[in-house]
């Protein structure tokens, strides 16, 4: 693999290989140690972060901001030369308060998406820390480069391009996602790049670029460098890791999981996303809703009398190893996991 030598702040990076941020407690310090630790970057993902913590109903952003803290010095600990990052949602409530912790505790790269993170360049300003914006279309590139050269004079550290095959929240409208073809979403993959390309001459500085989405073998990666990304980010094959933070028993069901199994939901987020379609998933589908007993402030415009479900209670339920009756998110092509690998063989795996 070429790894053209791309860098994250003063680091230098071993291998084009991003692990995508998971929540709620899919890639947590463990994950991103390890990823970070053999040479690539490792992301945390803060949503919902401090689900463990004692305090956590009773006060998450305490608890959340205090896990951020946690998990990055655990990670730290696995790879202290390795490059870590928090992947934060900009669609999270209090998204500027996580944004500004991770800041403090000195973490190399913030990925943002779920929504456009027009403001992310002033809480990081001043510091060492490098940002990340997630794009899924040519608008969305457009804005926030545009937004952020105009207002901060500034572009971004790397940029994540996540296709219409990834896992969880997607930024694509449910009809677009049910036409888009592999062809056509290439041809927009160029025109993002070629976006991305004209900051990257008027700032005189290498933009790395990542693509997502459905990433899963060599011959992925492969793609994605003729179509002019530097880099691919993976979610799903690193699930099915020793290393990985999910219960065994959420590693065990991506083992089982069909083709047919894997669906576009609609989430409280109001976004659509692609996850597993267990028990859960159809009886949500049926109509059947399941009322917010308690609201744990994750999302900005959530109203928990609104929604059919708490997308913090279904996630946090499959973490902890409940997989018929909480939410799996996973990618488009999670049916070809057959084992349970390290974090060293999937990266390997894409060096063939």
């Amino acid at each position: 693999m070429n790894t053209g030598m791309l860098t994250i702040g003063e680091k230098m990076l071993k291998y084009p290989i991003m692990q995508g941020g998971m929540g709620v407690g899919i890639s947590l310090h463990n994950l991103a140690g390890a990823v970070a630790k053999e040479g690539g970057i490792g992301i945390i993902s803060a949503a919902q972060i401090g689900f463990k913590e004692l305090d956590f109903e009773k006060d998450p952003l305490k608890a959340n901001l205090r896990a951020m803290k946690k998990e990055l010095n655990l990670a730290r600990k696995i790879a202290p030369e390795g490059i870590v990052g928090f992947n934060i949602m900009t669609a999270m409530r209090y998204y500027e308060e996580y944004v500004k912790e991770a800041v403090l505790q000195g973490v190399d790269l913030i990925v943002s998406g779920a929504g456009l993170p027009t403001d992310l360049p002033k809480y990081v300003k001043d510091s060492d820390t490098k940002i990340a914006p997630i794009v899924s279309t040519v608008k969305s590139a457009k804005v926030i480069l545009k937004y952020w050269d105009k207002k901060y004079n500034c572009t971004a550290d790397l940029v994540v391009i996540e296709g219409p095959l990834a896992g969880g929240h997607l930024g694509f409208h449910k009809e677009k996602l049910q036409s888009l073809d592999d062809k056509t979403y290439q041809l927009e993959v160029k025109e993002i790049i070629a976006e991305i390309r004209k900051y990257e001459k008027k700032y005189e500085k290498k933009i790395p670029i990542f693509l997502a989405g459905g990433i899963s073998t060599s011959e992925d990666y492969q793609k994605a460098r003729k179509l002019g990304a530097d880099g691919i980010q993976v979610g799903s094959r690193f699930v099915t890791t020793i290393e990985c933070d999910a219960n065994m028993a959420y590693k065990e069901r991506y083992l089982t999981i069909k083709k047919e199994e894997i669906g576009i939901i609609n989430s409280p987020v109001g976004m659509p996303g692609r996850a597993v379609l267990n028990a859960f998933t159809k009886r949500v589908e049926r109509g059947e809703k399941f009322p917010c007993a308690h609201c744990h402030l994750c999302m900005k415009n959530c109203n928990p009398s609104k929604i059919d479900y708490c997308i913090t209670d279904a996630l946090t339920r499959a973490a902890q190893g409940d997989v018929e009756n909480g939410l799996i998110f996973c990618g488009a092509k999670t049916y070809m996991a057959d084992k349970i690998e390290t974090v060293h063989d999937v990266i390997a795996s894409f060096l063939l």
